[in-house]
């Protein structure tokens, strides 16, 4: 669920970074007046979520997949 969740997040994080006004496009009205505000909020949540994401699916694969390596002493 966080690969898919985190994949989603990235995706809508890249399409923000590459066409900033596609809230414009998509929905047809400008909720911060042309300004970008909203935009940029976009790649801040979205990046979060991606990084949150991913330590989540890191700590699952970890917690699933145990190292076979001996103990250090």
């Amino acid at each position: 669920m966080e690969t898919v969740l985190g994949g989603l997040s990235a995706l809508l994080f890249l399409v923000t970074l590459i066409q900033r006004d596609w809230i414009e496009t998509v929905f047809g009205f400008e909720p911060d007046a042309g300004s970008g505000a909203v935009e940029w909020l976009i790649v801040a949540v979205t990046a979060l979520v991606t990084v949150l994401c991913a330590l989540g699916a890191r700590t699952e694969w970890r917690r699933t997949h145990p190292s076979t390596a001996p103990a250090v002493r």
